[in-house]
């Protein structure tokens, strides 16, 4: 399952995020992993969530976001959630059609898996593509 947040900067895309991760902390048995552009969540996080900074792994496209994601998962199968802070800086793209594709392949990967995956982008909602209403 794939659920995108979107709006404006600074309109509580990552607030929204942070309670999700708290409530899923209190109602999940798996593993949860956040991944952020940098380090800034560090204090925000319960203990429960592991804290990625895509930017020490030089993540900065769709195809190593895709590459890094299978990879956490192939070295964890009990994670359930993972949440994408600002997709748009951690994949260093804001092509609408490399993120739906992107959003597409979440889709398709995490379904089977039961790994649930929410994301935020910092756009004006009016000017989303039909794929990405299609997970918001």
């Amino acid at each position: 399952m794939v659920r995108l947040i979107m709006s404006g900067s600074g309109e509580g895309k990552t607030k929204q995020l942070l309670e999700l991760m708290d409530s899923a902390a209190e109602t999940s048995t798996g593993c949860m992993v956040c991944i952020e552009p940098t380090r800034n969540m560090s204090f925000s996080l319960r203990h429960q969530t592991r804290l990625v900074d895509a930017s020490e792994f030089s993540i900065n496209s769709f195809d190593s976001l895709r590459g890094f994601i299978c990879g956490l998962y192939a070295g964890n199968y009990d994670i359930s959630h993972i949440f994408i802070d600002d997709l748009y800086k951690v994949a260093g793209n804001r092509d609408d059609r490399a993120v739906g594709e992107f959003l597409n392949w979440l889709d398709t990967f995490s379904s089977p898996l039961g790994l649930k995956v929410t994301l935020t982008i910092s756009a004006d909602p009016s000017m989303a593509t039909d794929t990405m209403r299609k997970f918001m």
